[in-house]
């Protein structure tokens, strides 16, 4: 079986790994030079399907509950299972009993267990949500650590190559997201801060909840900080706006006010696609699968929907053209 994957982020590189230890001869294609640049690039990373579950449906739970397992076994040493931790200032607490009754795989924290698990917020919160089997990577070293095992796997990468013109394979999956032509997408717009300072220390994604505006923070090596909230229905991938980065540095500072000081390291967008009902579809038409509508959980739900399309591949003959079907929110439920 010889199967041509169209795009190398989050989506194509598990797709390509799940069909190459199924033992298809795997070629990725990708129209820009190197690994980065899209919306995979510009994600948080975390592993959160409990705490997703306070804004998405009950299959997003059930598809991205193995995530972690899937990235410890495939990029060995990426993963961080330290949990995630919600807070909210006291007058927040309205916001902070709402995420508590939408959500599942969580306890109840007081001001004294923040301060242990995270003593740079010690005296901030005084009550937290903790999520202890969540986890977190760094999207761009997992997607390294995911190309490197590719190659030495056999699996061809052609970067600058548009899949458009490429032929001879027997299947496709197509993983350009944003760079199809499916009319029923629709872009969600992230914006991100990359913040470094040495005065902050974190140990696990920590959530500031806000009625106005949300805010998580993501901690990377090197003292630098993931920081990230923002969902905006629009396909501009233009540089981040100055109202979004105002609300993202201020919510910031209110998490721990060193972040004032911190280095802006990198601003970024990524322009995440959406299906209508914000849940991901693997689909079969002629000769080809599609991933797509990951929507802002890229990293989670990968994993999952890249074994439903190897699964939609090898249950075909080589020579027999897919049926058309569609897989996704239907299996989990």
């Amino acid at each position: 079986m010889r199967v041509l994957v169209q795009g190398a982020g989050v989506a194509g590189l598990t797709a390509a790994f799940e069909l190459a230890v199924r033992g298809a001869t795997v070629t990725v294609a990708e129209i820009r030079h190197a690994l980065g640049g899209n919306a995979s690039w510009f994600a948080g990373g975390m592993l959160a399907p409990w705490c997703e579950r306070e804004s998405a449906e009950q299959p997003v739970l059930d598809l991205g509950r193995d995530a972690a397992e899937w990235w410890e076994a495939v990029t060995p040493g990426q993963v961080t299972r330290a949990g995630t931790l919600v807070v909210a200032a006291p007058r927040d607490a309205g916001e902070l009993e709402r995420f508590a009754s939408r959500t599942s795989g969580h306890r109840r924290v007081d001001e004294d267990e923040i301060a242990l698990r995270e003593p740079d917020l010690a005296g901030r919160f005084r009550r937290g949500l903790l999520f202890p089997d969540e986890a977190h990577l760094d999207p761009r070293q997992a997607m390294a650590a995911v190309h490197d095992r590719l190659s030495a796997m056999g699996v061809e990468f052609r970067f600058d190559a548009d899949a458009r013109h490429i032929s001879g394979f027997d299947r496709q999956i197509d993983c350009t997201g944003m760079a199809t032509d499916d009319d029923r997408l629709r872009g969600v717009r992230g914006e991100m801060l990359i913040l470094r300072t040495p005065d902050v220390s974190l140990s696990r994604p920590v959530r500031l909840l806000h009625p106005r505006f949300p805010l998580y923070v993501v901690p990377r090596a090197d003292r630098r900080f993931m920081v990230g909230a923002t969902m905006i229905e629009s396909h501009s991938g233009g540089p981040v706006t100055a109202r979004s980065m105002i609300e993202l540095l201020g919510a910031a500072c209110a998490l721990h006010p060193a972040f004032g000081e911190a280095e802006i390291v990198e601003t970024g967008v990524g322009v995440r696609p959406a299906f209508p009902d914000n849940l991901p579809r693997v689909e079969a038409r002629g000769n080809t699968v599609a991933i797509n509508g990951l929507y802002r959980h890229g990293f989670l739900l990968a994993p999952a929907m890249a074994r439903q399309a190897a699964d939609l591949v090898f249950n075909h003959d080589g020579t027999k053209e897919l049926a058309h079907e569609t897989v996704g929110q239907r299996r989990s439920a």
